[in-house]
């Protein structure tokens, strides 16, 4: 049992690696460096691919910031075990500095801002020019920067966290997110032309466990595999990419 659960580690790891990837592989011009993370309903897992990401980027030597923009479904600090002195509230109404509100997770380069429960009216909050502000300020601190934001069909937050980004990652979560759900909410999305759709994320896809397995799709969308023949198969949160949709 526990081998088992290594191997799915190893496996989330690697697929979150090959996530980085493409993602620098995207815009080798102009580095993608703030990443917007959303879905189109809850429970996607669009979190989990939030941290895997930001400790893919850590474990490479870069400096990441994961912050919660979710401020409505706050889950992020719970998941990462980390408390803070205040959020992105203090921040924004300079209650405290940006460092004292910045905490480290026990990973090196993994840093991570929280958003206080209950904020009031957060769309305005988030459409402000503070944020803005805020959103470039810890552009020039962090190497990268990732908002954990709200499913783009509850709330606009999403769309307008995506705009101040250099690009937006879309979760779907394979055999439970509707065709429709998704294809409304990428639109929506795309009706800013600020907002840059860097590509799509499978999460909680069926997977053969093996450590040194992987796959992602091409962008006529063929799944491509990599890796040994095992013939485990897994859904603890595994997730392929399909970038440049």
């Amino acid at each position: 049992m526990a081998k088992a659960k290594n191997t799915d580690k190893l496996v989330v790891q690697n697929a979150a690696k090959t996530l980085l990837a493409n993602i620098r592989f995207a815009s080798v011009d102009d580095p993608i460096r703030t990443i917007t993370v959303t879905s189109s309903i809850p429970n996607e897992g669009k979190s989990t691919v939030s941290i895997n990401l930001a400790q893919a980027i850590a474990t490479s030597g870069k400096s990441v910031l994961l912050v919660e923009a979710d401020m409505r479904r706050r889950s992020l600090a719970d998941m990462l075990g980390v408390r803070s002195r205040g959020g992105l509230y203090a921040v924004l109404s300079e209650q405290i500095s940006i460092d004292q509100a910045i905490v480290e997770t026990g990973q090196k380069n993994f840093y991570f801002l929280d958003a206080e429960p209950h904020i009031p009216n957060p769309a305005d909050i988030i459409v402000s020019h503070r944020f803005a502000k805020l959103v470039k300020a810890l552009s020039a601190k962090f190497q990268y920067v990732i908002f954990d934001a709200p499913p783009v069909g509850t709330f606009i937050d999403a769309a307008e966290i995506a705009s101040l980004t250099d690009g937006a990652l879309f979760v779907v979560r394979e055999d439970f997110t509707k065709r429709e759900e998704a294809l409304n909410a990428i639109g929506q999305l795309k009706k800013s032309e600020k907002v840059k759709l860097i590509g799509t994320v499978m999460n909680y896809c069926e997977t053969e466990t093996s450590e040194y397995y992987y796959s992602y799709y091409t962008k006529d969308g063929k799944k491509v595999k990599k890796g040994s023949d095992d013939q485990g198969t897994s859904k603890k949160g595994i997730f392929t990419n399909r970038a440049n949709v």
